[in-house]
């Protein structure tokens, strides 16, 4: 008997949460010689990228783009409103709400960690309590992430920000859009926001290299107020340059800005309701195929029960006895399907690390995508001979048919 044909050649599909699938519009804006920095056709269209960065944010207030990753948006937003000695608030959902305090303790700032567990949403209530509490109004900002990449959950935002003002805290409000941006609803100025990040990575399907700050008038006085901030980070000659070099700090990211500017109109071609209703549909079908799944036996498990409570942009699964890592491997040997490690769900020397696994279904994705990814991990629970619940696909594609 022969062995069966590896079946990995072709484009592979990369399914991980960023960076994402990125449009053959956005890699062939970037393929073009250096353009001139100085004057002409980059500065006229990179003027053109704030609004239609702001209209993605839901916005009307000031927006900064800085060469760098999340993390270094992260930083950038910090070093703007946080002095060092300054208490923030962290509700953390997993491994990038601690990764964010973790960067406002290197910054010098008192960090009150409230870890949620990596299964679970914000705790509105105890988050209120904690507010409460605080009298001296010493916590200067609540640091949210909205989806956490790691544990898929997404953060009811406009929520916490209710319960700040139901306590009458005058904190600001920070939120993490990195993964949720461009895929999961997410309103600044409705919700309350006042200082939100983002990377161009994920739901803005650019590569990564660039990231963005947006902030409103609270935050710009915060901003004003605090003893100093380094020249590299400061927003304020980023959102209002009087010369084209400060939009980034130096040199501009000129190929990503081509990108980005090919990105944003497909968004907004699309339409950014559409856009969200797109991701919600797709992820609807994941979650059908999953739960499914994980029917027969206990080998397959979504992170997040609820699905009130998960992104439509990540998911985070987890297989049994250390076969989530079997999966991955098998599919990107055999199939050129390539999934999500877990990442944070589990300590690096712990055994369990390796049951976790995530799909990213964020940005330039469509039903044919999704289905050809259900299918493809049904082949590895199949091949590998994990157990799972018959007629997953077939849900899914009736939930993509709206059926």
């Amino acid at each position: 008997m022969t062995n069966p044909p590896m079946l990995a050649q072709g484009r592979e599909y990369l399914a991980i949460p960023g960076p994402s699938v990125i449009p053959d519009a956005v890699l062939q804006a970037m393929h073009r010689p250096a353009p001139n920095i100085y004057g002409g056709a980059l500065i006229d269209m990179t003027a053109t990228l704030i609004p239609d960065l702001k209209r993605v944010a839901r916005t009307r207030h000031q927006a900064a783009i800085y060469i760098c990753n999340g993390h270094g948006a992260w930083e950038a937003a910090l070093s703007n409103v946080v002095a060092p000695g300054d208490k923030v608030l962290i509700p953390a959902t997993g491994r990038f709400g601690i990764g964010w305090g973790e960067m406002a303790t290197g910054l010098g700032a008192d960090v009150a960690l409230l870890d949620f567990g990596r299964s679970a949403p914000i705790d509105i209530d105890r988050v209120a309590q904690a507010l409460r509490e605080d009298t001296a109004h010493s916590i200067k900002a609540v640091l949210a992430v909205h989806v956490d990449t790691s544990s898929s959950v997404r953060n009811d935002i406009a929520a916490l920000r209710a319960a700040m003002d139901a306590v009458g805290h005058p904190a600001l409000l920070m939120a993490d859009c990195i993964a949720s941006l461009g895929c999961d609803r997410f309103e600044m100025d409705a919700w309350g926001v006042d200082v939100m990040v983002t990377a161009c990575q994920k739901g803005l399907m650019v590569p990564p290299g660039i990231s963005f700050v947006f902030f409103n008038d609270r935050a710009a006085a915060k901003r004003a107020a605090m003893p100093r901030v380094s020249r590299y980070w400061d927003w304020v000659p980023r959102a209002n340059p009087d010369d084209f070099y400060q939009y980034f700090g130096g040199t501009a990211p000129t190929h990503h800005l081509y990108g980005l500017r090919a990105a944003l109109d497909m968004i907004h071609n699309e339409g950014l309701d559409q856009v969200w209703a797109r991701h919600t549909r797709l992820a609807q079908a994941i979650w059908t195929a999953c739960e499914i799944w994980g029917q027969d036996g206990d080998a397959l498990g979504l992170n997040i029960r609820e699905r009130e409570y998960r992104s439509h942009a990540v998911t985070s699964l987890r297989l049994s006895k250390g076969r989530g890592a079997n999966l991955r491997d098998w599919l990107s040997e055999n199939l050129g399907l390539t999934l999500g490690i877990g990442l944070g769900m589990a300590a690096p020397d712990d055994p369990a690390r390796h049951d976790y696994f995530r799909l990213g279904h964020m940005g330039h994705v469509n039903g044919q995508m999704i289905l050809g990814l259900l299918g493809g991990i049904q082949a590895g629970l199949t091949a590998l001979g994990i157990p799972h619940g018959p007629g997953a696909v077939e849900a899914a594609a009736s939930a993509i048919a709206g059926r």
